[in-house]
């Protein structure tokens, strides 16, 4: 019987095409040392890169969330370092959305609106995108729409991408974009929260979560941007029924622009009736203690779920 009913060759594998030392089997770690990184580094089955001085010394328990936000430019990643990057950094639609959409620089030059969207839900993306390059077009401004798919929903998003690009509904991206969207968001949450950063007093933290919020809805969602870093996001229900009745704002639009606009409408919309949920890995490095409803604001309830996704 091979090692673990042939994982032996999937280790093999996976060494080959590492560009970094690994230990020559398993077998070669001592169960001590296994038990040290799974209880005090808290590894349980998401990857983890704990880093380390010359010296031996911990330097960072994960510099994997830094790594998928900052790149090399964190290192020599250390805990230190992190702090002194989130000091300088804003909510911007340079930070999410990085390096991934190779296009933006133009569209930012051009004061083009730029809209990140997301969710499942084929009809509403449809509708959405539909009625808003009606808005646009009355508005006469510039609109670039981008389809940034859904966490952990690969097969489906695969599907909607392909939809959204025959039906030429708007730009959408490939599948490592959309894995590392999102996976950067989850890694801005968590280091956060390893740096005891609340919700109430950290903007950023405060916008990831409610994207990621949006996300675990299973509805659309979205967020417009402009270069100057005006920004104003929704859930998909609030800005589909906006955009719809475009008429009843079209006058402040014309008035005080598009997003400012649009936001004024947003605020007047109560929705006594919602459903938000936050989905975050079990073992994703530390879980924020208090979470607000990207709706309303009241504190969340904490459950717990159990999950087998064949995606």
């Amino acid at each position: 019987m091979g090692f673990y009913n042939g994982y032996e060759q999937k280790f093999l594998n996976l060494k080959s095409i590492m560009s970094w030392y690994t230990v020559k089997h398993p077998f070669a770690i001592e169960p001590a040392v296994i038990k040290y990184i799974m209880e005090v580094w808290g590894f349980v089955k998401k990857p983890i890169a704990v880093t380390l001085d010359p010296q031996g010394k911990v330097l960072c328990p994960n510099a994997l969330n830094m790594m998928w936000i900052w790149g090399n430019s964190a290192f020599p990643f250390s805990s230190e370092k992190e702090e002194s990057f989130w000091k300088v950094e804003a909510w911007t639609l340079e930070l999410l959305v990085d390096r991934l959409e190779p296009n933006l620089p133009t569209w930012v030059s051009q004061q083009k609106v730029v809209c990140f969207y997301g969710g499942v839900q084929m009809e509403w993306i449809e509708s959405f995108t539909t009625a808003t390059k009606g808005v646009a077009k009355a508005l006469d401004i510039g609109l670039e729409m981008v389809y940034v798919g859904k966490n952990n929903a690969k097969e489906r998003v695969k599907k909607i991408t392909g939809l959204i690009k025959e039906k030429q509904l708007s730009h959408a991206w490939e599948d490592e974009n959309v894995w590392f969207f999102w996976n950067r968001l989850e890694s801005m949450l968590y280091s956060k929260t390893q740096h005891g950063k609340t919700i109430e007093n950290d903007v950023i933290k405060q916008e990831v979560m409610t994207m990621l919020a949006y996300d675990g809805s299973e509805n659309g969602w979205a967020v417009f941007f402009t270069g100057s870093d005006e920004m104003v996001r929704a859930n998909g229900e609030k800005v589909l029924s906006s955009m719809k009745s475009f008429d009843e704002w079209e006058k402040l639009a014309k008035q005080m622009g598009f997003i400012p606009a649009l936001r004024k409408h947003l605020d007047g919309i109560t929705d006594d009736h919602h459903c938000t949920r936050l989905i975050l890995p079990g073992n994703g490095g530390g879980i924020p203690e208090r979470v607000q409803c990207a709706e309303c604001g009241r504190p969340m309830e904490m459950y717990f779920m159990y999950r087998c996704c064949v995606e």
